[in-house]
C-alpha cells in the first residue's frame, strides 16, 4: 500500500542554487527536500571559477551597465556568510583569495585608469602599489597598473560540502527513471515511487538544475519558459609546484626567490605563483580570467575562462592549449610554464533564454501553476535567487520528514575538474 507524504517544496537540481535555495527555505520553516540526479555540484557548479563577483567585468566598456548593477551587492552579503554573519554559516568555506584583481594591457592602461578613478566604481575597485601586488606583477619586467576588485574566490567543492551539511538529511538521489507522475486536471499532483510504495505530493516543486532542466520540462509538461546554453572551453595548466606553507592564498609571496629582485637575464623565468586576476584587452569581457585551485597532491593549477574560453569553442583541443599558451606567454613572459601540464574542459551554461542569447542580467525565477522554475545565471546570485524562490511560496507548514525517505540514496559530491583531468 502506498503512503503520501506531503511537502512544501521539492527541489530538483543540487547545485548552488538547490543547495542555498534547500538551506534557506527550511531556515524559513518549509518542509523542503531536494533530489539530484547525479552528484551534489555536478555540471556548472563543480566548474565554476568560485569567483564571487561584484560586476565589475561587466563594465569594461567604461560603462556601468544593468548587469554590473545586479550583481555589486553580493559579495558584501557572501563575506557576512563566510563572516559568519550572513543568513548561511559558511565559515567552513575554503577561501582561495580575499580579493581578485584585474589589469589593463598596456595598450588601454590609460584609458581604463580614468574610468577605475571614476566615482561610478567608487568603492569597488582600487589601484594596487607595487609593494602590494600579487607575487606575479612584482616582477620587474612587468609594465602597468594592477587594480583590486571587491570580490573573492572560493574552493567550489568546500562550498557544496558545507552547504550540503546541515540539510543532508532532506538531500536524495533520485532520477527520473525512479518515479512516475501522478497527473490530476492536467497538473502534476504527485511524485510516486513504486520500488519505495510511497508518494511525494509537494505544494511547490522548484526546478534549479541547469542543463538539466530541459529533460525535466518535458517530463513536466512545462510550456515555459525556454532556456538557452552558452559555451565554454576552458583550460587548465597544472604546474609541478606543490602548494606549501608559504604558497597560500593568504600567503603567496614568490618562490625562489623575489620578483622585486635583479633578473640575471633579460629573459629569465620563475615559478607561477598563484593567481587570481582578468586581463583587460579592450573588448567587453576580460581577454582570460585566471583562478587558482589545487589538486589532492597539492598540485597548483591556474584554470582560465574568460573571452578565451568563449572564442575556445570554435577551437579544438590542442588549437585551445596552443591558443591558452601563446595568450599566456605575451601576457606574463617572465613566468615558466616549462614541466606543465595542459588540460581543457568544455561546459555549457545553461540560462533562461534571451532574444539576443546574451547573459541575463540578473538571476531568474519564475512560477507556473505549482511549479517554480530558476537558473542563478552567476554563482556569486545564488542567495538572490533564493530569496526570489522564498516569495513565490505559501506559507510554510513546517513538519518532520518521515522515515520513509531514508530509503532513498544519498548522492556524493561531485570531483573538481583538474582533478579529472590530472
Amino acid at each position: 500500500m502506498f503512503r503520501t507524504i506531503d511537502v512544501d517544496l521539492i527541489i530538483f537540481g543540487g547545485g548552488i542554487a538547490g543547495l542555498w535555495t534547500l538551506n534557506r527555505v527550511v531556515q524559513s520553516g518549509y518542509n523542503a527536500i531536494l533530489l539530484e540526479k547525479n552528484q551534489l555540484g555536478g555540471g556548472q557548479t563543480i566548474c565554476s571559477q568560485g569567483i564571487i563577483h561584484g560586476g565589475i567585468k561587466y563594465a569594461l566598456n567604461g560603462m556601468i551597465t544593468s548587469a554590473s548593477n545586479a550583481i555589486r551587492e553580493m559579495p558584501a552579503v557572501w563575506e557576512a556568510c563566510l563572516d559568519g554573519s550572513g543568513p548561511i554559516d559558511l565559515t567552513e568555506v575554503e577561501v582561495l583569495s580575499r580579493a581578485h584583481y584585474l589589469w589593463p594591457k598596456q595598450s588601454i592602461s590609460a584609458r581604463m585608469a580614468a574610468f577605475f578613478a571614476s566615482r561610478a566604481v567608487q568603492g569597488r575597485i582600487s589601484h594596487v602599489p607595487s609593494q602590494e601586488r600579487p607575487d606575479t606583477f612584482r616582477n620587474n619586467r612587468f609594465r602597468g597598473s594592477v587594480y583590486r576588485l571587491h570580490e573573492f574566490v572560493l574552493e567550489v567543492h568546500s562550498l557544496v560540502q558545507v552547504l550540503a551539511k546541515p540539510v543532508t538529511d532532506r538531500i536524495f538521489h533520485a532520477s527520473p527513471e525512479d518515479y512516475v507522475l501522478d497527473h490530476q486536471d492536467g497538473t502534476v499532483t504527485a511524485l510516486k515511487f513504486p520500488e519505495h510504495a510511497f508518494s511525494l505530493r509537494p505544494k511547490k516543486m522548484l526546478f534549479c538544475c541547469g542543463e538539466g532542466y530541459e529533460e525535466l520540462a518535458k517530463r513536466f509538461s512545462l510550456p515555459a519558459p525556454e532556456m538557452q546554453l552558452r559555451s565554454l572551453h576552458m583550460v587548465m595548466v597544472k604546474f609541478d609546484q606543490q602548494r606549501t606553507a608559504t604558497n597560500t592564498p593568504a600567503s603567496n609571496r614568490a618562490q625562489g626567490g623575489s620578483f622585486l629582485g635583479k633578473t640575471t637575464s633579460m629573459y629569465a623565468r620563475y615559478p607561477a605563483s598563484p593567481l587570481y586576476a582578468h586581463c583587460l584587452s579592450g573588448g567587453t569581457r576580460p581577454l582570460v580570467t585566471i583562478t587558482t585551485h589545487y589538486t589532492q597532491d597539492r598540485s597548483m593549477v591556474w584554470y582560465l575562462g574568460g573571452e578565451i574560453a568563449e572564442s575556445g569553442t570554435k577551437r579544438n583541443v590542442e588549437e585551445q592549449v596552443d591558443a591558452a599558451k601563446s595568450t599566456l606567454e605575451e601576457l606574463l613572459p617572465w613566468v615558466d610554464f616549462d614541466n606543465t601540464q595542459w588540460a581543457t574542459l568544455q561546459i555549457n551554461r545553461a540560462e533562461p533564454k534571451q532574444s539576443t542569447l546574451t547573459l541575463p542580467d540578473s538571476a531568474f525565477a519564475e512560477s507556473y501553476e505549482n511549479f517554480i522554475t530558476a537558473w542563478p545565471t552567476k554563482l556569486a546570485l545564488a542567495p538572490d535567487l533564493a530569496e526570489k524562490v522564498l516569495s513565490y511560496l505559501p506559507p510554510a507548514e513546517g513538519g518532520n520528514l518521515p522515515e520513509q525517505l531514508s530509503v532513498l540514496p544519498t548522492p556524493s559530491i561531485a570531483t573538481t575538474a583538474w582533478e579529472e583531468a590530472f
